[in-house]
């Protein structure tokens, strides 16, 4: 079991050295979800026979037995548990992955951030290290590029994400990027130290959904290479109902959006 650390200072990468990605620590950020964790450790289990993975389930203060799941784990998976003993919210859930997996990552390991409820694709976690081998920095899996798919998704979410897709795009100046709320994505280790050493622990200070925008939006200013794959959504793999609550999310958005207007860019290169 992980308590939160300070993340280690980051060595600024040479950009022009392609280096082959290593590990990739996938961080599940967990709020009552013992009912989707042994499916979805199983099918990590499948890819970590082909990649080098280490799983780190971040259990958000559950009040089920999502922590006894991750503890059992599945043989041939490293299976690692960080907790909170209350609810914190995912946005501290997905920091907390963070800083845990970056503790023992090399310089050629990836990051991989993805839901817990088992509606993302373990399989995808290839093609995504085989962006970020290719030199990408960031890569998302995207429901709208070609071959993405969000149908499986209810059609309140759908909306959401589709407007937020859209106002951030045309808002926000970050380049390859249409999916911004996506929460399946690959970062360079590297990278998210790099940032990390500038923000801290305001690497990620938003509580809900508009975090994974938030990350983004804080990750640009290292000018990152970032690219995306299509996700198919697999929304009817779901057990248990949203955590996402639609109109506090949209009031989200809008704050962190208003927010990045008024926030001065880092005064130093990152």
């Amino acid at each position: 079991m992980h308590e939160e650390t300070t993340l280690a200072t980051p060595a600024e990468p040479d950009r022009a050295t392609r280096r082959t990605v290593g590990r990739a620590h996938v961080v599940l950020p967990a709020y009552n979800e013992e009912a989707s964790l042994p499916a979805l450790l199983r099918r990590l289990a499948e890819v970590a026979r082909t990649e080098q993975l280490t799983v780190w389930v971040v259990d958000d203060g559950s009040a089920d037995a999502t922590v006894a799941v991750a503890e059992s784990g599945v043989d041939g998976l490293d299976v690692r548990v960080v907790r909170h003993l209350v609810n914190l919210g995912l946005g501290r859930a997905v920091l907390s992955g963070l800083r845990a997996a970056l503790e023992e990552a090399g310089p050629g390991d990836s990051v991989v951030v993805m839901d817990a409820d088992d509606t993302h694709d373990p399989a995808l976690i290839r093609a995504l290290q085989a962006e970020i081998d290719a030199g990408a920095d960031v890569a998302i899996c995207s429901r709208f590029v070609p071959g993405g798919d969000d149908r499986t998704a209810p059609l309140g979410r759908r909306v959401l994400s589709r407007g937020a897709a859209k106002l951030f795009h045309h808002a926000l100046d970050v380049d390859g990027v249409r999916d911004f709320t996506s929460g399946y994505r690959a970062y360079r280790a590297s990278l998210l130290t790099r940032a990390s050493a500038h923000w801290g622990e305001r690497l990620i200070e938003e509580q809900g959904f508009a975090c994974m925008v938030e990350l983004l939006l804080k990750l640009r200013h290292c000018r990152p290479v970032i690219t995306e794959i299509p996700l198919a959504l697999q929304y009817d793999r779901k057990q248990g109902p949203s955590k996402l609550k639609l109109r506090r999310t949209i009031v989200q958005y809008l704050k962190l959006l208003a927010r990045d207007r008024l926030s001065p860019a880092p005064f130093r290169k990152l």
